[in-house]
């Protein structure tokens, strides 16, 4: 008794110095072992996942023409960027060109950006012409997919006649402005300037030895490897060292308004919403009380007039679209064998194809468009312009008036008084000389009920 009260008493110290009993070592140490390797993974993958949440990359498009929509959504898309806190803007270009003044603003908008703005011309055969030149050598990086194209940069003027000596100032305008950020970016500013005075275009490859772009890469994912570790000074003088590998891509797609106003943006289509408005309109005034009409054609008329506010558009063309129309309604009102309505139709043609002055032909009311528009236009309008006026001028067809003209056939002899039929009605008549039974003779007059009639052989004599 007294070698087990021992045994016992050395559990109980052992115990309470915090030592376990030696068969419970061994579990100790496997869970331990499994503990330290998770420890161990997590340090792995928690590390890398942290990072590649912590530096997204916001993506936009421009795939379209340089106007105020696009400068609306390349500043969305960088305050989208600002908020939470994004390694980079990477946007995705492929334009034509488009306006000076929307350039100018997007222009400001990248060098103000508070993440770097990088440029990629793509995918292959795509191209940055005119306007887009100007925003690609903004960006803090340029970069081209092989088979692109940059430059055509030249100032065009389309509004109105511009003297020799202001189409100098426009173009040494825009020279003093892209020197004054392409010098800073550190590019070729000689090389650049000829894009804008020689409309000079560049490849992919040419525009990488002159130095206009940073890089050649053939997709996103090669792009954002060879930027990894990069570092960019800003146009403020800061630098960052970029960290674009394996970063988490944030597309900003365009908004419901943007694209609306975008697909707006295109002069065909908004001649076309014009035109169609003002058919509306004046069926409308055709029909008064449809309602329907008149409000949808206000609408059009609303939204094209509201994207025409936003394009060069030429004075000259609206005045020829108003005379158009009224020489149509000329030619309903006095018949002219079809001269005032071909020359409406060639006003309309002409105002139409006139109307926006594009720097660039995208920019511009196509000729297929004009001549389409302009022959339907002026083809319905004219049509239904003379029908309404010939429907005012046609004589009332319902009632007792509408009998006056028309043929009858004696039921009985008329001496003075007796029965005529007349659209199927029996109608009594008098006459002024004797009519026989079976006679032909044509309504004069109405007086109450009776109708005043002749023969109508005298009607032939006479």
């Amino acid at each position: 008794m007294d070698g087990r009260e021992k045994e016992r008493s050395k559990s109980r110290a052992s115990e309470f110095s915090g030592q376990r009993p030696e068969k419970q070592r061994p579990l100790q140490a496997w869970l331990t072992g499994i503990a330290a390797a998770f420890v161990g993974l997590m340090a792995i993958v928690v590390p890398g996942t942290a990072q590649a949440q912590s530096n997204p990359i916001v993506v936009l498009h421009l795939d379209d023409t340089i106007q105020p929509i696009s400068t609306d959504y390349l500043k969305r898309g960088i305050e989208r960027a600002a908020d939470i806190h994004a390694e980079a803007v990477l946007v995705i270009m492929n334009t034509p060109g488009g306006l000076l003044d929307s350039m100018r603003d997007m222009v400001s908008a990248i060098l103000a950006s508070p993440s770097p703005v990088i440029v990629y011309v793509a995918p292959s055969g795509a191209r940055a012409g005119s306007a887009g030149f100007f925003i690609m050598e903004s960006a803090d990086l340029a970069a081209m997919a092989p088979g692109t194209e940059a430059g055509a940069a030249h100032p065009v003027i389309e509004v109105g006649s511009v003297s020799d000596t202001m189409k100098e100032k426009i173009l040494n305008d825009a020279l003093a402005f892209l020197r004054s950020y392409v010098s800073v970016r550190g590019r070729n500013v000689d090389a650049a300037q000829e894009a804008v005075t020689h409309s000079k275009s560049y490849t992919d490859s040419e525009a990488l030895q002159l130095h206009l772009i940073d890089l050649v890469a053939p997709n996103i994912s090669t792009l954002l490897s060879d930027l990894n570790g990069r570092t960019v000074k800003r146009f403020n003088g800061s630098t960052v060292v970029l960290r674009t590998k394996g970063a988490q891509l944030v597309t900003v797609d365009p908004d419901l308004r943007e694209s609306i106003m975008g697909a707006l943006m295109n002069p065909n289509v908004a001649v076309l919403i014009l035109l169609a408005g003002a058919l509306l309109i004046y069926l409308e005034f055709h029909h008064p009380g449809t309602i329907v009409p008149g409000a949808l054609g206000t609408l059009l008329v609303l939204l094209a007039l509201f994207s025409l506010n936003m394009l060069p558009v030429r004075y000259t063309a609206l005045a020829l679209i108003v005379a158009a129309l009224i020489l149509m309604v000329l030619e309903a009102k006095f018949p002219s064998h079809g001269i005032l309505a071909l020359a409406g139709t060639g006003a309309l043609i002409l105002g139409t194809l006139t109307l926006v002055a594009g720097p660039i032909p995208q920019m511009r009311v196509q000729l297929a468009t004009a001549i389409s528009t302009g022959l339907a236009f002026g083809l319905i309008t004219t049509l239904l312009v003379r029908l309404a006026w010939r429907a005012q001028r046609n004589k009332v067809l319902i009632g007792p008036e509408a009998l006056v003209g028309a043929e009858a056939i004696a039921q009985q002899p008329i001496a003075p008084r007796g029965q005529v039929l007349v659209h199927g009605e029996l109608w009594m008549a008098e006459s002024p000389s004797p009519v026989a039974a079976g006679d032909h003779v044509r309504v004069r007059a109405v007086q109450g009920l009776t109708l005043l009639v002749e023969p109508v052989h005298e009607n032939v004599a006479r």
